[in-house]
């Protein structure tokens, strides 16, 4: 049910902090730091830039503005990567937590280093199918513009909406590979097929989940953030009235910096909870298709191997006894 999906997602985080929050933190790492540059980067040079804006040739600022283009694309791709490989990496304490395993971080990178690079292919396939996804789409308006005119503008409304709409359908049929690429073994495309057959009749309820726990965490981060996004204004009048320029700009990099690190740890724990929601529903989904469950209580009553991931040696796509959940009224369609 939903209710125990969220408090699974908590207690998972709870059980496991270190590793759970570890790798949220290193998800947010990167955009934490590149805000906390680029803010006390414009802080202290906006006088210059002004200056030179004022001088620069149309050239310079487009070479500009296509370098900060460049690097946009190019942090973004790293940002994937990271999420990707790292969404896989906590899969592993959610997993040992359905059985009350405790995982700290050393032991989850541990037993992950094997899938890192799958997690990677995985990661190049999703960024290269992206980027092909969003080429085609800006192909389409191109031509539609040059050909139809006028009349093109009516219709570029309609198929953004239609981009969005099967973007948004792929990415919730792919939404647990990462998740079966480290837990059953896979490669990348065979992740991505194995997804694919997870989520296949239950596209609606991982869909609204998905949805509600996205509004949930954003609602929350965004409380949390607007007090500090104000402390700029408060403490420059209070604490400096009357300081200068030099000192204002002294302030509201400080103030930047410990924006950044408050957001850091505030999407790290929004980003923990969600990918062990994700997490979850990929061991909900296997329990529903392939009988997991039973597979974990034979491996909870033996104690076989606790060291390592929960629901690795059972089989992939299969059941572990002919007609598990396809009789009238079996679970989980009796329930």
């Amino acid at each position: 049910m939903f209710g125990e999906i969220l408090d699974g997602s908590f207690q998972a985080i709870r059980r496991n902090a270190k590793a759970m929050l570890g790798a949220g933190l290193l998800a947010q790492s990167l955009s934490a730091i590149l805000a906390a540059v680029l803010t006390g980067f414009l802080a202290t040079s906006s006088g210059s830039m002004e200056a030179w804006a004022e001088t620069a040739s149309n050239a310079d600022i487009a070479s500009v503005g296509i370098g900060l283009m460049a690097t946009f694309a190019l942090l973004s791709i790293l940002s994937v990567f990271m999420s990707v490989v790292l969404q896989g990496a906590m899969v592993v304490p959610v997993a040992r937590s359905v059985l009350n395993r405790p995982t700290g971080f050393r032991h989850m990178l541990s037993l992950v280093r094997s899938r890192i690079a799958a997690l990677v292919r995985l990661a190049a396939v999703l960024v290269a199918a992206a980027i092909a996804a969003m080429v085609l789409f800006f192909v389409v308006i191109v031509l539609l513009f040059s050909n139809v005119r006028g009349a093109g503008a009516l219709l570029v409304i309609p198929l953004m909406m239609a981009f969005v709409a099967v973007f948004l359908w792929v990415a919730i049929k792919l939404m647990v590979a990462p998740a079966a690429v480290v837990i059953e073994e896979l490669g990348a495309f065979a992740g991505l097929r194995r997804s694919w057959q997870l989520t296949r009749a239950n596209w609606w309820r991982i869909l609204g989940i998905t949805l509600v726990v996205g509004v949930l965490v954003a609602v929350i981060t965004q409380v949390i953030l607007i007090p500090a996004s104000l402390l700029p204004s408060v403490l420059s009048g209070v604490v400096s009235p009357h300081g200068g320029p030099g000192q204002d700009a002294t302030l509201s990099v400080a103030i930047s910096i410990i924006t950044a690190v408050v957001g850091a740890l505030v999407g790290a724990v929004g980003y923990a909870f969600q990918t062990s929601v994700m997490a979850l529903l990929y061991m909900d989904l296997r329990m529903r298709k392939d009988g997991l469950d039973i597979a974990l209580l034979r491996e909870l009553e033996t104690g076989s191997d606790p060291g390592s991931i929960p629901g690795r040696n059972a089989q992939g796509g299969s059941t572990p006894y002919p007609g598990y959940g396809t009789a009238p009224g079996a679970w989980p369609y009796g329930r």
